[in-house]
C-alpha cells in the first residue's frame, strides 16, 4: 500500500500527499502558526469543514491560482461560486470521489458563518470528513464538541488516523477530546485547533499523557511544517 504524507499548517489546516495533494481549512493568511504562505501551496482539492475565517481561510484565493477542486457543504460552495471560484457542495452522510480521493463528511457540533466586508452570510452546517486516500481512512473532525456518533464513524470507517480540535472553549478541550479518542479508537491522533491564538492555549503534553494512559491510542504532536508519513 502506497504511503500519505501528512503535514500540518498550523491550527486545522493539514496537506495530504500521495498522488493527489488534498488541503483542509486552508487558513494561511492571519495564521500566525503558518509556516509558509498561500502561494507557496499547489493543492488538487481543497476540503472545508465550515464557513469562519479560520477555516475557509485562503479557500479562495488558492483556487483562483490554482483551479484546484474545492469541495464544502452546500451553503460554502455557493458562497465560494459567488466570489468566481467553482465549488462543489454535498451533504453529511455523502461520499464525493475527487482525483482518487474519497472524502464523506461527516457531523460536527458546532456554529458556521462566512464574515465578510462587514457583512454575515449563512455558512450552513459544520463538518468533519472521512478522507480514504491510498488505502488509508483518515478522519479531520474539523470544529466539533465531543458527541456519542464519533462511535458510529468508528465503526464504518475504521480511521487508522485521527485529526482532533484540544483546544477548547469554541471546540472540545482537552478532557472531552479524550472521550472523543476513547469512542473512534484510531491507532494515532494528531491534536490541532489549540496554540493558535491566547484563548485557545492547551498543553499538548497532558493531552498526549492522558490518552495514552486510557486508551490504546499513540498521541503524535507535530509542529507546524513538520510531516509523518503513514
Amino acid at each position: 500500500m502506497a504511503g500519505v504524507k501528512i503535514t500540518w499548517l498550523g491550527h486545522s489546516a493539514f496537506l495530504f500527499e500521495a498522488e493527489k495533494k488534498l488541503l483542509i481549512d486552508p487558513f494561511i493568511s492571519g495564521n500566525p502558526l503558518a509556516p509558509c504562505s498561500p502561494e507557496e501551496l499547489d493543492p488538487d482539492i481543497i476540503a472545508v469543514t465550515h464557513g469562519h475565517r479560520d477555516h475557509l481561510g485562503d479557500t479562495i484565493e488558492i483556487g483562483k491560482r490554482t483551479g484546484c477542486r474545492i469541495i464544502s457543504v452546500h451553503e460554502v460552495a455557493n458562497y465560494i461560486k459567488s466570489k468566481g471560484v467553482f465549488a462543489e457542495g454535498m451533504g453529511k452522510g455523502g461520499t464525493v470521489n475527487v482525483e482518487g480521493i474519497k472524502l464523506t463528511m461527516t457531523e460536527a457540533l458546532h456554529s458556521s458563518s462566512i464574515d465578510a466586508s462587514g457583512f454575515s452570510f449563512d455558512g450552513g452546517s459544520p463538518a468533519g470528513f472521512i478522507i480514504r486516500i491510498n488505502g488509508y481512512s483518515i478522519y479531520h473532525a474539523g470544529d466539533t464538541g465531543v458527541f456519542g456518533d464519533m462511535q458510529l464513524i468508528s465503526e464504518l470507517y475504521e480511521p487508522e488516523l485521527a485529526l482532533l480540535p484540544i483546544g477548547d472553549k469554541f471546540t472540545m478541550g482537552i478532557r472531552e477530546a479524550t472521550k472523543a479518542v476513547e469512542l473512534i479508537q484510531p491507532k494515532i491522533v494528531v491534536p490541532m485547533h489549540y496554540n493558535t491564538f491566547d484563548v485557545i492555549i492547551q498543553d499538548p503534553l497532558k493531552f498526549k499523557q492522558t490518552v495514552e494512559s486510557k486508551t490504546n491510542t499513540k498521541v503524535i504532536i507535530m509542529q507546524p511544517g513538520q510531516s509523518i508519513e503513514l
